[in-house]
């Protein structure tokens, strides 16, 4: 019986160990390549609704896997919208973001390398230089 109860506890503190360490040992953002910071962020304070949020974040090279890879390490809610607007760190970018169509300042359009959106239908999209066709107009 003491056996049993001996074999008992070593499994479960076992299996506490591995859960702890599933935990701790998750990637994310920080495992990312490309130096990713977040330098902005807004969130609209409706709960009972769509929650948007806006984050403006460096990088320091073009490496679009991953920035889909970062975008999809974003919060994001049922219903709601979250967008992440990448610049090159060495660039100038914006420290304000607002909720709207229009999240920034346009002086800051030309240095936009990327927008990664994930929409009300969990739709994940990536722009290249999404204000490029403005540039050209």
């Amino acid at each position: 019986m003491k056996n049993k109860r001996a074999i008992l506890w070593v499994v479960i503190i076992i299996a506490l160990l591995l859960v702890l360490w599933n935990v701790f040992t998750q990637p994310g953002p920080a495992d990312l390549k490309g130096n990713f910071k977040e330098v902005a962020f807004t969130r609209n304070e409706q709960n009972t609704g769509p929650v948007i949020r806006v984050y403006a974040v460096t990088v320091s090279d073009t490496l679009w896997k991953e920035m889909i890879d970062y975008g999809n390490f974003m919060p994001y809610n049922k219903y709601g919208n979250t967008k992440v607007y990448f610049f090159l760190n060495r660039n100038p970018y914006p420290k304000q973001l607002t909720i709207g169509n229009i999240n920034f300042d346009s002086r800051f359009n030309n240095y936009c390398i990327g927008l990664y959106q994930k929409d009300v239908m969990s739709q994940v999209n990536l722009k290249k230089l999404p204000f490029a066709a403005e540039k050209n107009k």
